[in-house]
C-alpha cells in the first residue's frame, strides 16, 4: 500500500527534517507552507496522514475542524505538532478532530514509531479480509491520486470471469483459495512502486508505469491459465466445462474461470477525472473479453481518423544492433510493449538488405579500436533507401562530434536511461510518419 503524508508547516528546516524521516519507498511526503495550497493538496491527493504544525497562520484547533469537514468521506489521520506541552492545549486540539498530539522538540525515534503505528492501523482498517489487498474505497482513492499525478502511469482493470458460477459450484472456501492464489501471482509480478487493490471479490486494479503495464498483463494471463485447471475436479477437466444445477434438476453449461484485463495509460490521453478513467477502463476491458480464455487489451494511440483516406503505411519498425545480449532482449521487449515492431540484427552490415526501411535504427558504435558501428552509419547515410530513417548511435566512448559527423541523428552515451531512449524514439517515429 502506498501512503501519502501531508506536512503543513511554515518552517523550512523542520519540515524538511520530518519529510526525510518519513519518506521511503512506500510513503510519499508532501510539504505545504500555506493553508490554501494544503487544501488543494488534500482534495487532489487525499492523504492518509496530515501533520499540522502550530507555526501556521491560523488557529490549530480551527484548522483541524476545517480538515475534518473537508475530508468527512475519507477521514485521514491528523497529528498536531506544537511547541506547547500544556494539558489544556492537548485537550483542545484532540477535541477539535486531531488523532494525536506531539510536543516539540520531538524525539526522532518516538515520532517515527508513532507515525508508523498510525499508518499501520490505517492500512489494516482498509484491507479486504480475503485478499489482504486494499479495499474498494482505498483503491478508488489511489486512482484519484493517479489521475492528478503528472508522472506517466498505466492502469490495469482485471476481472476473474465466471467467478460466481465457480463459487456456487465449488463452495466459498474453494473460491477464496482461487482468489488468494491469483493475488499471490499478481504480487509476484509487481514491485514496491506498484499498487494493487480490489474493487470487489473478483475485480482488481493495478497501477504501475506504462512500460511495465503490458508485460504484467501478459504474465498474469499466462500464469492464471496455467494454475486455474488445478482448481477443478478431474471430471470437469475431462469434460471441459462445468455443469451448474438449477431448479428441477436443470443443468447449465458454464465455462471455466479466466482473466479479462483492460489496460489504459496516460501516454495518449491525459485524464483529469476518475470517472473518465473508469469509463475508459470499462470500455477497453469489455473489448478484451474473449469466451473461455484469458486475454488483455491495451489502449493504443489512434493512428488514423474516421473515414481517413489511405496514403502511407504507418512505419513503426525499429532495428536494433547491439552487442550486449542482455541489452538486446531488454530493448526489444520494452519497444514491443510500447507497440513498436522491433527487430534485432546480429550484424549491422545486414541492415542494407533488411527490406523495408525501418523508421529508427538503434546502432552501437562499436569498440574504440575499430569503430565498426560508425562505418555502418556512414554507409547507411549514403544509401538513399534510408533517407527517412532516423539513426540513434549509442557509444561507450564519448565523442559527440565524431559520431554526429558520421550521420547519426542522435548520439546517446552509454550507460543511458531506457526511458530517455523511448522518448526519443517516439519523437523520431512521429517525425518519420508525419
Amino acid at each position: 500500500m502506498q501512503y501519502v503524508t501531508l506536512i503543513i508547516d511554515k518552517r523550512r528546516e523542520l519540515s524538511v527534517k520530518y519529510k526525510k524521516m518519513l519518506e521511503n519507498s512506500l510513503s510519499t511526503v508532501i510539504i505545504s507552507k500555506s493553508l490554501l495550497s494544503a487544501m488543494k493538496i488534500i482534495q487532489d491527493k487525499e492523504p492518509d496522514l496530515i501533520i499540522i504544525s502550530d507555526s501556521i497562520d491560523s488557529d490549530q484547533c480551527d484548522y483541524c475542524k476545517q480538515i475534518r469537514a473537508l475530508t468527512y468521506n475519507m477521514r485521514p489521520i491528523i497529528i498536531a505538532l506544537s511547541k506547547s506541552a500544556e494539558l489544556q492545549d492537548r485537550l483542545n486540539v484532540l477535541s477539535s478532530g486531531a488523532d494525536d498530539f506531539i510536543s516539540e522538540p520531538v524525539n526522532s525515534e518516538e515520532f517515527l514509531m508513532r507515525i508508523t503505528a498510525h499508518l499501520r492501523r490505517e492500512s489494516e482498517s482498509n484491507l479486504d479480509n480475503t485478499t489482504l489487498l486494499p479495499n474498494k474505497n482505498y483503491t478508488l482513492r489511489a486512482l484519484r491520486r493517479t489521475v492528478t499525478s503528472k508522472n506517466p502511469w498505466g492502469c490495469l482493470y482485471i476481472t476473474i470471469e465466471n467467478f460466481k458460477t465457480y463459487r456456487e459450484t465449488y463452495t466459498e472456501l474453494a473460491s477464496d483459495k482461487l482468489v488468494q492464489t491469483f493475488c499471490a501471482i499478481m504480487q509476484s509480478a509487481l514491485s514496491d512502486d506498484d499498487y494493487s487493490g480490489c474493487l470487489s471479490e473478483n475485480e482488481f486494479i493495478i497501477i504501475t508505469n506504462p512500460i511495465k503495464a503490458e508485460k504484467i498483463a501478459n504474465f498474469l494471463t499466462f500464469a492464471f491459465d496455467s494454475v486455474a485447471p488445478k482448481f477443478y475436479s478431474p471430471q470437469d477437466k475431462e469434460r471441459g466445462y462445468i455443469i451448474t444445477e438449477g431448479d428441477n434438476q436443470t443443468g447449465r453449461r458454464s465455462g471455466f474461470v479466466y482473466l479479462t484485463i483492460g489496460v489504459v495509460t496516460n501516454e495518449f490521453k491525459k485524464y483529469t477525472d476518475i470517472k473518465n478513467l473508469l469509463t475508459d477502463l470499462a470500455s477497453i476491458h469489455h473489448l478484451a473479453n474473449l469466451p473461455n480464455r484469458s486475454n488483455y487489451l491495451m489502449e493504443r494511440a489512434k493512428i488514423s481518423g474516421k473515414d481517413a483516406i489511405y496514403s502511407n503505411v504507418y512505419n513503426n519498425k525499429i532495428v536494433i544492433v547491439e552487442p550486449d545480449e542482455a541489452m538486446k532482449v531488454l530493448l526489444k521487449t520494452i519497444l514491443e510493449l510500447q507497440g513498436y515492431e522491433a527487430t534485432v540484427i546480429e550484424n549491422g552490415e545486414d541492415i542494407s538488405i533488411y527490406g523495408d526501411s525501418p523508421a529508427v535504427i538503434i546502432l552501437d558504435a562499436g569498440h574504440a579500436d575499430n569503430l565498426k558501428g560508425l562505418k555502418i552509419c556512414k554507409t547507411l547515410r549514403e544509401n538513399s533507401d534510408f533517407n527517412n530513417t532516423k539513426i540513434i548511435v549509442t557509444s561507450i566512448f564519448h565523442d559527440k562530434e565524431l559520431i554526429l559527423n558520421c550521420g547519426a541523428d542522435l548520439y546517446m552515451p552509454k550507460p543511458y536511461e531506457i526511458s530517455t531512449l523511448v522518448k526519443w524514439i517516439k519523437v523520431f517515429i512521429d517525425e518519420v510518419n508525419y
